[in-house]
């Protein structure tokens, strides 16, 4: 089915046909229309019109607060009547990236969504599963009329995705519901039960760029191809970070070829991993056969090392125009403390828990290198489910930048949910899902940020669980969501409806 809430404020798109013929047909059906609206996080007023209309239309109380929450209440049906009040829970801002060569806006395009077996994906950027999945599980179960379930409060929060501030925003007291259930989780055999906190690092500098003297060539150097994902719950698998790689290259070849910079653009959003990065260069021109043939050396000894996790890492150097009286570069005084910051700075994980086999304790992304006309920056995302060793890591990068004139600030902190394993919601859950399903699931908590742990700041006395179906490559353009598995996790949601 489709929503009646698309509505001029949609962007055009195909009405993939596909797509709305999987099984739900109502949650499918809700996806197509969610994904022509534009969402980036903290541009997301035409998403949360487009929610609101969806409850308004089905007759239901709808309230926007004053951030862009939404709030949408469904009565319990009669056989749920005096049961705990459920809160379903979902984000309405997805991660805009696109791959470099896909010709594609956000703004204006609706995502471009194909069916390969098993699996949604979208046509060379984000396809929005994170977290549209779960808003659209949650509008199906607010269109149903067919199910069992006790009073509903859909909760559909705004910017989780860089800063989390509608849950930061939401006011205590707002909420009636006695039980939450976020559907924000990316593997269908889990239980997540607890998550990481994290804090917004920038560092930013200035210098005055001066004229390039002498005899050099310029070229544009591009790390591209790179798998990125996610920077919480993808940080362990090694996967190359595109700054990282570039300045590799930039700090080699400043000592060997005597080359200087003009301006570096790596990276793009704090949570993902970086994909792609490029530096414009100068090199003397008696150095350019060297530094060619050292150059080559490089790109097939990175494409060595990280075959198994970027199987399709490019370095490459293309030639650009002649430099002139008006090129102007990074002082030399700039460069090499720049560039010995940039290798210094902590990237992927800090610790694993000693407490949680296999889980990630704290890490760091090195998301966004920026330097171009007299400015440089430099944004990270530090995560940890200890607070403490969030905030000590994030220290430890802030004195590396002060050591090279720059001015840091932190912002966007927000805190982790502590697991509550014995909460009666976890129990049910578990038991639901292997009666279900065969086994017991995982019950863990992630190195992802969930809002969780903000929400549960102001309604304490709330317990809460998250679970959701197999997404894979999120925040990356292979992001994809497997069909068999949004079944699985919509039994799962509709039977804890009907026992709670």
């Amino acid at each position: 089915m489709s929503s009646p809430a698309a509505t001029a404020n949609t962007a055009p798109a195909t009405d993939h046909p596909a797509v709305r013929a999987l099984e739900p047909a109502a949650l499918w059906g809700y996806f197509c229309d969610l994904n022509r609206v534009p969402r980036a996080s903290k541009r997301e007023a035409q998403v949360t019109e487009f929610a609101a209309n969806v409850g308004r239309q089905l007759g239901l109380e709808t309230l926007v607060d004053s951030v862009g929450n939404v709030i949408i209440r469904k009565p319990a049906t009669p056989d749920r009547q005096g049961r705990p009040g459920v809160i379903l829970q979902a984000h309405l801002d997805m991660v805009h990236q696109k791959n470099q060569d896909t010709d594609f806006d956000f703004a204006t395009t609706g995502i471009r969504m194909e069916v390969r077996p098993d699996w949604v994906w979208a046509q060379g950027t984000t396809l929005g599963a994170d977290n549209g999945i779960g808003v659209a599980a949650i509008f199906a179960v607010l269109a149903a009329t067919d199910l069992s379930h006790p009073d509903l409060e859909a909760l559909l929060t705004i910017d989780e995705e860089t800063g989390m501030t509608g849950a930061k925003a939401l006011q205590p007291g707002l909420l009636r519901g006695q039980v939450l259930l976020n559907l924000d989780t990316e593997e269908d055999d889990e239980l997540t039960i607890g998550c990481a906190g994290g804090v917004d690092v920038t560092a930013t500098g200035s210098y005055t760029p001066e004229p390039l003297t002498g005899d050099y060539q310029l070229q544009r150097w591009q790390v591209r191809g790179l798998k990125g994902g996610h920077s919480g719950m993808d940080i362990h698998l090694g996967r190359g970070n595109a700054n990282q790689l570039l300045t590799r290259a930039l700090v080699a070849a400043q000592a060997a070829c005597g080359l200087r910079i003009l301006q570096i653009d790596g990276g793009s959003l704090r949570n993902a991993i970086p994909r792609e990065a490029s530096a414009v260069v100068a090199i003397p021109t008696p150095q350019i056969a060297g530094c060619q043939a050292w150059f080559s050396d490089l790109a097939a000894t990175l494409t060595t090392e990280y075959q198994d996790t970027d199987p399709e890492l490019q370095l490459t150097a293309q030639p650009l125009d002649t430099p002139t009286a008006a090129t102007l570069v990074l002082p030399l005084a700039t460069q090499g403390p720049l560039l010995a910051a940039l290798s210094a700075c902590p990237n992927g994980v800090a610790r694993m828990s000693p407490r949680m086999p296999g889980l990630v304790e704290t890490s760091n992304n090195l998301a966004r290198v920026i330097v171009q006309d007299g400015q440089w920056q430099i944004g990270c995302l530090t995560r940890s489910s200890i607070n403490s060793a969030r905030d000590h890591l994030a220290q430890a990068i802030r004195g590396l930048w002060e050591t090279v004139g720059g001015t840091v600030t932190t912002s966007g902190d927000y805190p982790g949910w502590q697991p509550q394993p014995d909460a009666s919601i976890v129990q049910l859950t578990a038991q639901i899902y292997e009666e279900l399903f065969g086994h017991p699931p995982k019950v863990a908590a992630c190195h992802g940020g969930l809002e969780c742990g903000i929400l549960g700041s102001k309604y304490p006395h709330v317990p809460m669980v998250s679970f959701g179906p197999n997404i894979r490559g999120a925040h990356s353009p292979e992001e994809r969501v497997q069909i068999s598995s949004v079944q699985k996790s919509w039994r799962l949601l509709l039977e804890v409806l009907r026992r709670i």
